[in-house]
């Protein structure tokens, strides 16, 4: 049960990040809440998307399902993605079900509301906005590649990324919890598909740069191609900086792990390698510097650890 004498942390993100630290979260006794993207235009949420007219429904997905408190089994069913089926292959039941239920109330956010009762969410899920948002990517080169899904494969590098359409509304519960917040937690995830998408929605990122809450900037362990190639911890938020114009994270979490070699070599022929921690130049942004060992490893693939992070998350609230 959620009170209101519960630190209160609000994380900001998608993508896969999101989730594996949820996970670790839960285990605390906080209150949690989490605003994810809702720029994804790829796979079973694009589809459904497109086909439904209702916002992208898999971050909030796999959101509710990290902070599910049920049988695996039944977290199990609602990740379950179907392989075979005129119509249902590369759908997520979960998907199906949030569609089905927007359809039901007639709301994307009353949908969010009664699948975390049925699933008995540890937290509150918000989506960034009410409403689906094209995410667009301005090249060095001047050309615009539109598309959450596209921007990644482009083949060119980042100037910056903005939302259309124009007139966008945050929820005014998004708002609130940031206003209320005693910590606020940017990432991890894809720093131009993943994070900015929350941050670029009028008014969210705004209010971030306000709030008194504590920010902290979880920066991802390895680079991304079509994305940040070649980042340094400082890139990242330079980045972050340059599209809200306003210096506002005040600590860094930095992976502080060696990565195998062999690990290394896999990640190479996706043209990824390990951020590079530029400590003289996040100490000249006034950043304080959390370097820590923080990853796991999943089949051969890079995480957070998510009891770690979890655990120096709950480290810096207020007593």
């Amino acid at each position: 049960m959620r009170t209101s004498k519960q630190p209160k942390i609000v994380i900001i993100g998608g993508g896969t990040g999101l989730p594996v630290l949820l996970r670790g979260l839960k285990q605390y006794p906080i209150d949690i809440t989490a605003i994810v993207t809702v720029a994804d235009d790829g796979g079973s949420s694009g589809r459904l998307r497109d086909e439904l007219d209702i916002p992208p429904p898999g971050d909030i997905r796999n959101v509710l399902a990290a902070l599910s408190d049920v049988e695996p089994l039944i977290e199990e069913l609602f990740q379950h993605r179907f392989q075979n089926g005129n119509g249902l292959s590369g759908h997520s039941l979960g998907n199906l079900i949030l569609a089905a239920m927007t359809s039901i109330t007639g709301d994307f956010v009353h949908a969010i509301r009664e699948m975390s009762k049925v699933l008995n969410v540890r937290g509150k899920v918000l989506p960034a906005a009410n409403r689906s948002v094209v995410l667009h990517a301005e090249m060095e080169d001047g050309t615009i590649v539109s598309g959450e899904s596209k921007i990644p494969y482009s083949g060119k590098k980042i100037k910056k990324v903005f939302l259309t359409p124009e007139h966008i509304e945050p929820l005014p519960e998004a708002i609130e919890e940031i206003r209320s917040a005693d910590l606020i937690v940017i990432g991890p995830g894809s720093l131009y598909t993943s994070i900015l998408p929350n941050l670029l929605v009028p008014k969210i990122g705004e209010e971030v740069c306000k709030a008194k809450a504590k920010k902290i900037y979880i920066c991802n362990v390895m680079t991304q191609a079509g994305e940040t190639l070649n980042y340094t911890a400082s890139d990242h938020v330079k980045a972050l900086y340059n599209h809200m114009k306003c210096p506002f994270i005040d600590t860094i979490l930095v992976n502080a792990e060696n990565i195998s070699d062999e690990i290394q070599k896999r990640y190479a022929k996706e043209l990824a390698e390990p951020v590079k921690y530029d400590i003289e130049n996040l100490k000249q942004l006034g950043l304080s510097i959390i370097r820590d060992n923080i990853i796991s490893y999943e089949d051969n693939v890079i995480r957070h650890d998510t009891k770690k992070v979890a655990a120096l998350l709950v480290s810096l609230l207020p007593c």
